[in-house]
């Protein structure tokens, strides 16, 4: 052990990483592949290992030995005795249970671990979705609870390896182009083909999330794992607008025609061996849920988990699938976990750039649709030139005084969107634009309030959720050809829009302390410029709840390596000279 090693592991779990220390950068790549980043103070940032991350890097490969001698190699003191212990217990827990097809075809959990079979067979929260024993150490499990039993025994600490197999699926022929439509030539990228490999071969194939970043291609890895499998495919997607992106990503890039490829959203309602479906349309209730009644907790799961009242839930079932994709899983609304539950015999495959919920479904995703199977860093590929390098600036602007009573008086459900209406930003977002003069920029917002005043003061289109699906795509042709060099855009922007000569982004409002809209804003403007840098900007109104909000958001992209420049104002006119881009820069 040395004192200069950046490393305090504690008993709980907790490792505190030092940032003035030499081995800084080591330890942090490190510790994004096995921990989470809890918070991030100037001089030492705090991790916690859970189940769910040590889960994670096992099934993507990493080892649990690995784990516990980078935290001893980087350590400043020794680590307490009982976490390598507790490490080994976790990780030991990822494949004690494996679900697998019996001699006569039935479903049977086979528990690895002495004595843990009886104390399943006996828990109150499983005894609806277990039978009797088969054979010692094996329990017999209905087709229909196959989901919901993952699901429970993923929240009470015991992963399941799903060994049952998949229903095989229609086939369809297709295949990749050697030259898109488009005429470009078409090659997947080194790490697209791994995570298609990862998907389609090994220990884990037929299940599971694939993490890339924004401009990575995720799309593309998709499409090869589709191909690869050549079967009938749904494809869900979070809007129309990234329905329609998928279907022309289809038809430039593989053999596919038109007549295979339908849309299942709002607009329309095809049904073709390879069907692209919204979360909308899916999500959409015929009926109003009775008041009190939510989805059932898994201890009083008496009966298959689908929910009554979602008319279109029949899309899972009106095909022989042999693949489910899930783009932006991040996304994924909580009813669709239960459509997802029914459907655990067809392979599924989760796209996303950061496998973050705020709502704490990441165990959801890792039972129901799959671990994670394959990431890589974000600064990694910028460094290959695959995404553009970012600059990440904060600036913290003060509250007009006349506003300061307002604010503080207004209530603190009312302070976040009070907070956002600084008009203060609206000079801050022109005097960048004006630095910024001849890039593609987008100003983005949450609040439409204060989004359509600076959206009116600088002259600007906004694109909301009230415009039409034509009228959007007006919007985002022309931003993308040029005639309209600055877009203001809401949350419906957040996610799979491809808008690849964005390289500014002028963010006046977020979602409270979203780390996962963070990401997906800054993904906006990664795609490549020819290694010309991207230029991400957060107008936080100082001393309000978005100070404290901010903190939060930043906390993923500082974890994949982003160092975000703080900037504090006083009350006068913008000064650019504070925000000026580096030199190497200009």
């Amino acid at each position: 052990m040395k004192r200069t090693n950046p490393l305090i592991v504690q008993s709980d779990l907790t490792v505190l990483l030092e940032v003035d220390s030499p081995r800084y950068l080591e330890a942090r790549g490190q510790l994004g592949k096995f921990a989470e980043l809890v918070k991030m103070p100037e001089h030492v940032h705090t991790y916690r290992i859970t189940s769910l991350s040590l889960w994670n890097a096992c099934a993507a490969g990493l080892e649990v030995e690995s784990v516990v001698d980078a935290l001893a190699d980087l350590s400043k003191y020794p680590p307490p005795q009982s976490v390598a212990p507790q490490l080994r217990e976790m990780a030991g827990r990822f494949g004690a249970l494996r679900l697998e097809r019996l001699q006569d075809g039935e479903l049977g959990l086979r528990v690895l671990r002495p004595g843990l079979a009886e104390e399943l067979a006996r828990h109150a929260s499983l005894k609806n979705l277990l039978g009797d024993f088969w054979e010692p150490g094996v329990l017999s499990v209905e087709a229909p609870w196959r989901g919901p039993l993952k699901r429970t025994l993923a929240k009470l600490g015991w992963p399941v390896d799903d060994k049952a197999g998949f229903t095989p699926g229609a086939g369809v022929p297709m295949a990749l182009r050697e030259t898109c439509l488009s005429g470009k030539a078409l090659q997947l990228r080194d790490y697209q083909t791994a995570a298609a490999r990862r998907f389609n071969e090994g220990n884990l194939a037929g299940a599971g999330v694939v993490v890339l970043p924004c401009g990575g291609g995720k799309t593309l890895v998709g499409l090869a794992c589709m191909v690869e499998l050549g079967m009938q495919t749904l494809i869900l997607a979070s809007s129309v607008t990234a329905a329609r992106q998928w279907k022309q990503e289809i038809l430039d890039k593989t053999t596919l025609s038109a007549e295979d490829v339908g849309e299942y959203s709002g607009e329309r309602k095809e049904i073709k061996p390879v069907t692209i479906a919204t979360y909308q349309v899916l999500t959409h209730r015929e009926t109003k849920p009775r008041k009190g009644r939510g989805d059932p907790e898994p201890e009083t799961v008496t009966e298959p988990a689908t929910p009554a009242g979602f008319s279109h839930f029949g899309l899972f079932d009106s095909q022989d699938w042999g693949l489910v994709i899930y783009d932006e899983v991040h996304l994924l609304p909580a009813p669709l976990f239960q459509a997802s539950a029914s459907i655990q015999a067809r392979r599924r495959l989760g796209l996303t750039a950061t496998l973050i919920r705020e709502d704490g479904l990441e165990t959801d995703v890792f039972a129901l649709i799959g671990p994670k199977l394959f990431e890589i860093p974000w600064r990694e590929l910028e460094g290959s030139g695959w995404i553009a390098p970012a600059l990440c600036t904060e600036i913290r602007i003060p509250m007009p005084e006349h506003l300061v009573l307002d604010y503080a008086t207004c209530g603190a459900r009312q302070q976040p969107q009070a907070a956002a209406a600084n008009p203060a930003k609206t000079d801050w977002a022109r005097t960048l634009l004006e630095l910024h003069q001849g890039e593609a920029a987008l100003v983005i917002g949450t609040y439409l309030e204060p989004l359509k005043r600076v959206a009116e003061a600088l002259d600007i289109p906004l694109l909301d959720g009230s415009l039409s699906h034509a009228r959007r795509e007006a919007l985002f042709t022309d931003f993308r050809s040029g005639k309209v060099p600055v877009l203001a855009v809401s949350k419906v922007a957040n996610s799979s829009i491809d808008l690849p000569d964005a390289s500014v982004a002028i963010q006046i409002s977020g979602q409270f302390g979203s780390r996962q809209e963070e990401a997906q804003r800054l993904g906006r403007i990664l795609r490549p410029k020819d290694g010309r840098r991207a230029y991400f900007y957060t107008l936080v109104t100082a001393d309000t709840v978005e100070q404290d909000f901010a903190l939060r958001r930043q906390l993923f992209l500082c974890e994949q390596g982003y160092e975000y420049r703080l900037v504090v104002t006083d009350a006068g006119p913008p000064n650019a000279s504070l925000v000026r881009p580096p030199a190497s820069d200009v």
